[in-house]
């Protein structure tokens, strides 16, 4: 198989597994008290990355926008098998998906250029912070290439033709399929793969790998978001059925209403 360049993008998000906070203006999730990742989707397309790279004898690189905390992500990647990193460093909030398309295509080309290519790019299906949809799709039109969203796996396969990349992920009846000549853009979506994490011997290494740095193209329009806004907390209610052998009608009534017993056939 021909070798395969493979761009993953990831973003440094809050960590929001507990209660979500929103920041003062309601721009952004805060996480100054949940600690900061990257999402499950951008866990998943690096561990696809480096397996379609490492599969064709190709390099994976790792992309992020970002201030110089977010180095910690990039150094994550790299230490589970991606062999280069970009930072484009910027305040993330201020960049909006158009800008954020603007500038992975603007590293796409600059790297093609100096003659390292970039033949698929993997995303995570949304952003985990703002509940963005848009990057994928604008950086397949900002490129010319072709897209898939929402692809729980990737693979790369040689045809007559030339590679082409099955994208295999599911729809609204079941499983589907799509088979895309390269270059192309895919995102992806937690499920498929299960990602592996960074060992100590895999730190060590990404800190020795340098990482390229570069300014954004262009002064950010940013998302033009109004607020993002908390749904209301859901309400809980507790039900007292009773107390002592009393209660005992009353939990078979909740059992089988749940299914659990078939009514009229309960043990004497």
């Amino acid at each position: 198989m021909a070798s395969v360049g493979v761009l993953v993008c990831v973003k440094r998000v809050p960590d929001i597994t507990e209660e979500v906070a929103l920041t003062e203006d309601g721009q952004s999730v805060d996480g100054r008290r949940a600690g900061f990742t990257m999402s499950a989707h951008e866990e998943c397309a690096v561990e696809l990355a480096v397996q379609v790279a490492g599969g064709s004898d190709g390099e994976a690189t790792v992309l992020t926008i970002g201030d110089a905390d977010a180095v910690e992500q990039l150094r994550n990647a790299l230490a589970v098998g991606c062999t280069a990193a970009t930072h484009v460093v910027g305040e993330p909030f201020a960049f909006g998906p158009a800008d954020v398309a603007r500038e992975i295509a603007a590293v796409v080309r600059d790297h093609e250029s100096a003659g390292r290519s970039h033949d698929l790019v993997l995303l995570g299906n949304d952003a985990a912070d703002s509940g963005d949809f848009q990057v994928g799709i604008r950086l397949a039109y900002e490129l010319g290439r072709p897209v898939v969203n929402g692809a729980s796996t990737v693979a790369v396969e040689d045809t007559p033709e030339g590679p082409v990349v099955v994208a295999v992920g599911e729809g609204p009846e079941g499983q589907e399929t799509y088979r895309m000549p390269l270059p192309a853009v895919v995102t992806i979506r937690e499920g498929g793969v299960e990602p592996r994490y960074p060992s100590v011997p895999g730190r060590l290494k990404a800190k020795k790998i340098p990482i390229e740095e570069r300014q954004p193209t262009a002064e950010p329009a940013g998302a033009s978001r109004v607020r993002m806004t908390l749904p209301p907390p859901t309400p809980s209610a507790v039900q007292i059925l009773g107390e002592g052998p009393e209660a005992a009608p009353a939990v078979v009534d909740v059992l089988e209403k749940l299914g659990v017993l078939t009514p009229g056939k309960v043990a004497p």
